[in-house]
C-alpha cells in the first residue's frame, strides 16, 4: 500500500485576519493549506493545485465568490464551502457557512 496522500484547501478571502484563523484549523487538521485573497489569484492556485476543498467568501471585490465558484466548476469537482455574511446560498457551491461581521 502507497503513502496517503494529504489533502488539499485553498482558503479564499479578502480579510487577512479570517483567512488566518481559518488556515490554521485546516492545517490542524491535517490539510495543506494555500490562500488567496482575490477571485483570479483563487483560479490560478485552484488550476496549479488542483484542491479538495475551496473555502471561498461570496463577497469578494472584484470578481465575487459565485462568480469565482461558476468559474471553478467548469475544470473542478472540488468541495466548495461558501462563506457569506448575506445568510443565502449559491446554487453551486457544496455548502455555505455565515459568518458574523461588524458593522
Amino acid at each position: 500500500m502507497g503513502p496517503t496522500r494529504k489533502l488539499s484547501a485553498l482558503v479564499v478571502d479578502d480579510e487577512p485576519s479570517l483567512v488566518r484563523v481559518i488556515e490554521g484549523y485546516l492545517s490542524k487538521d491535517g490539510f495543506d493549506v494555500r490562500t488567496a485573497g482575490d477571485g483570479q489569484t483563487a483560479l490560478a492556485l485552484a488550476r496549479e493545485s488542483e484542491p479538495d476543498l475551496v473555502v471561498l467568501d461570496l463577497g469578494l471585490p472584484g470578481m465575487d465568490g459565485v462568480e469565482v465558484c461558476r468559474q471553478l466548476r467548469t475544470f473542478s469537482r472540488c468541495y466548495v464551502l461558501m462563506l457569506t455574511a448575506r445568510g443565502t446560498r449559491s446554487t453551486s457551491s457544496s455548502d455555505w457557512a455565515s459568518v458574523p461581521t461588524t458593522t
